[in-house]
């Protein structure tokens, strides 16, 4: 049991690029999913050459491509199409994030997948989803955020939105894609005919559904909530404050009973008792006053003893983390969260480690991002029963 994985026998048939589809991918594959990754012949996955390169390969792949086999299919051609529905036959999913009508294009949409494999599950991605008048446009995670409403609300009042710094969209709508993927299996293993379905997530869905309340304050109040900076609006104190040594900490005061301890450890029992300040709302229509009150204390204490006096007394306080201050963490380290793994070169690279943890089944990294087509032989001569001539045929050919 020790070296079981909960994904042990499902296959998956990853024909996505760069982020969306691959992250989810990326999760599969650590639970002990096959996942078979599909990439055109002479490229292969754009993200092998997104921003920091190892020589001639991004170091981003060696996380996102981790675990998976890479096999090489030209999908424009009708003998690359054909390949993929001879693999359709021997996989639980498929899972894609081209532009709504590809696949169809190609003959390789859902209903022409399950007449392949009835118990076919096709993991949708795209930026509006499979129907509706925007499904045809192209649509990416930053595009995604902004229409989803998270743009508007990230930044200062008196300045224009800003990023999150990260691909947040394409990770999260990634996520929805495992979430309605592990659903999806479930509910065809319970079917007594194995009948698969579509899973249909939508970049700007997947970003408006962490919108909390917003729509029915609006919707019922006329509350429309706006950029407010490092605060949480509604919700005080939880703020950042600056400390005597020019470092940043972030306190979140915001339970009754924490609130009271965290006035108590400033010296501040007046406030800690003060019964306007006994309950969220009358916190938060005083939350000028409070913040500038706690920030008047951290600036009389470095970062280090705001920490540790509100550590003592069960405080949520935290530094403002940066990557340098990540891989010396001792917490991470003791979560396994810093892993290493070798590149080709013999080289050894920090990479994240496995999310969630599970106690009987955990996930594993395997292997890093393979090559190209590095897993061609194995899965066109082993997998699909091709002989080693016609292998050599589709290769000449550069249908693979």
């Amino acid at each position: 049991m020790a070296n079981k994985k909960p994904l042990d026998g499902i296959r998956i048939l990853e024909l996505g690029n760069i982020v969306a589809a691959p992250f989810a991918g990326k999760i599969f594959s650590e639970f002990g999913a096959e996942v078979i990754k599909v990439e055109e012949p002479t490229k292969g996955d754009p993200l092998r050459n997104w921003r920091v390169m190892d020589k001639e390969t991004s170091v981003w792949w060696y996380v996102q491509g981790r675990n998976k086999k890479s096999v090489t299919v030209n999908l424009r051609e009708k003998e690359g199409q054909d390949i993929v529905r001879k693999l359709v036959k021997k996989v639980d999913v498929v899972l894609e994030n081209f532009k709504p009508g590809t696949l169809e294009k190609w003959g390789l949409g859902f209903e022409e997948l399950q007449k392949i494999n009835p118990s076919i599950i096709l993991t949708r991605i795209s930026g509006y989803g499979q129907t509706g008048p925007y499904k045809e446009k192209p649509g990416f995670g930053s595009v995604a955020e902004a229409i989803g409403g998270l743009r508007y609300l990230t930044g200062y009042p008196d300045r224009p939105p800003v990023r999150v710094g990260i691909a947040l969209g394409d990770m999260v709508a990634g996520l929805y894609a495992v979430i309605g993927t592990l659903m999806s299996l479930r509910a065809r293993d319970e079917d007594p005919e194995k009948i698969g379905q579509v899973v249909d997530v939508a970049l700007y869905e997947s970003v408006f559904s962490l919108l909390e309340g917003i729509l029915p304050e609006y919707d019922l109040k006329g509350e429309v909530r706006e950029r407010t900076g490092s605060t949480l609006p509604g919700i005080a104190p939880s703020n950042t404050y600056l400390c005597k040594d020019g470092k940043h900490v972030v306190i979140g005061g915001n339970g009754d009973r924490i609130f009271e301890r965290l006035m108590k450890a400033m010296g501040k029992e007046d406030i800690a008792f003060n019964p306007i300040y006994g309950t969220n709302q009358g916190r938060a229509d005083h939350v000028e006053f409070l913040d500038a009150t706690i920030e008047e204390w951290t600036k009389l204490h470095t970062l280090k003893e705001v920490q540790q006096k509100l550590d003592d007394v069960s405080v949520p306080v935290g530094p403002i983390y940066g990557i340098e201050d990540i891989v010396e963490d001792e917490h991470y380290i003791a979560r396994d969260m810093l892993q290493k793994v070798t590149l080709p070169s013999g080289e050894e690279m920090l990479v994240p480690g496995i999310v969630p943890k599970l106690s009987r089944t955990p996930g594993d990294i395997m292997w890093s991002g393979p090559k190209l087509g590095e897993h061609n032989e194995e899965i066109y001569t082993e997998f699909m029963d091709f002989s080693f001539e016609d292998f050599v045929k589709l290769k000449e050919k550069g249908v693979i």
